[in-house]
C-alpha cells in the first residue's frame, strides 16, 4: 500500500470504466475500497457507497480535506458521471477537489503489483482501450521514491501507432483488446512477466494520485473541474461505422 506521512481525509471517485470504483482514505489507516465491475448500474452505486464508507468512518462529508475523482480520458458517460457526482458533493459540503487522469491513477497502482515490483523497469507505457479502434496511451518513468512521472501528454492513436521505444514494461486494457497490433512493431518480444492487461482504474489509484497533488497544494475550486476526454469524436456515424468494415 501506499505510504505518504501527510495523509488526508480524501474521498476518491472513479466512474471512468465498466468498474464503479469508491475510496476512503482516513489518515495512515489502510484506504477502504468498494470496487465493482458494472453495466449501466455505477449511478445507483456511487452515493449510496459513498454514504456507507462515510457512516462506517463516522465521518461527516464537510469534514472531510478534499474530494478526488478520476476525469478520464474513459468512458464518456462515466467520466460525466464520477465528475457531476463530485461536483454536486464538493458544492453542498464546501470541499475542494483533485482531479486524477485515468492513466496516472493506473500508473501508480501498477506500481506497487508484485509483477511490476519483480521486473523493476525503468520506463513503462499505460495503454487504455478507447474504443473506436484507438487506444488511450502515456508513457512513464519509474522514481526512486513516489509516484511514477508521466513523460508526455496523453495519446490517442491506433494500436500500431503507440510509441514502444525505451519501454520495459506493458500495462492496461489495450493489451488484452489488441494485443498482437500494439505489440507487432516491439523491437523484441515482451515477456509475459512484463505486461499486466488485467490493470484498471480504481480508486485507490486515484487516492494515491490525488494525496500528491493534496501535499503539493494542488487541490482546485470545483467550478474549476472538468473532464479530460482528449477525443473530441465520441462516436462514430452509421456511415463511418459501414466505412470501417469494409
Amino acid at each position: 500500500m501506499f505510504k505518504d506521512s501527510q495523509l488526508a481525509l480524501i474521498l476518491a471517485i472513479d466512474t471512468s470504466s465498466a468498474w464503479c470504483s469508491v475510496a476512503l482514505s482516513i489518515g495512515n489507516a489502510t484506504p477502504v475500497l468498494f470496487h465493482q465491475k458494472v453495466s449501466a448500474g455505477a449511478s445507483q452505486l456511487l452515493l449510496p457507497w459513498v454514504d456507507e464508507l462515510l457512516s462506517a468512518a463516522q465521518l461527516e462529508l464537510s469534514a472531510l480535506d478534499a474530494i478526488a475523482v478520476g476525469v478520464g480520458p474513459g468512458a464518456f458517460t462515466g467520466v460525466r458521471l464520477g465528475v457531476a457526482a463530485v461536483q454536486g458533493l464538493a458544492i453542498a459540503s464546501n470541499l475542494p477537489v483533485l482531479p486524477v487522469i485515468s492513466l496516472d491513477a493506473i500508473a501508480a497502482e501498477l506500481t506497487i503489483t508484485p509483477a511490476f515490483l519483480a521486473a523493476k523497469p525503468k520506463r513503462f507505457l499505460v495503454a487504455v482501450d478507447a474504443r473506436m479502434n484507438e487506444v488511450y496511451w502515456a508513457h512513464y518513468e519509474t522514481l526512486s521514491s513516489g509516484l511514477p512521472i508521466r513523460q508526455d501528454e496523453i495519446s490517442l492513436s491506433e494500436p500500431e501507432k503507440v510509441s514502444l521505444d525505451g519501454i520495459e514494461f506493458i500495462a492496461g486494457s489495450a493489451i488484452r483488446e489488441y494485443g498482437e497490433r500494439l505489440l507487432a512493431h516491439a523491437k523484441k518480444p515482451f515477456p509475459v512477466t512484463q505486461i499486466d492487461s488485467d490493470i484498471g482504474v480504481s480508486a485507490i489509484g486515484i487516492l494515491a494520485c490525488a494525496n500528491v497533488a493534496w501535499n503539493a497544494g494542488l487541490a482546485q475550486d470545483v467550478h474549476n473541474l472538468e473532464p479530460v476526454y482528449v477525443r473530441n469524436k465520441v462516436a462514430f456515424t452509421a456511415a463511418e461505422r459501414k466505412q470501417a468494415s469494409i
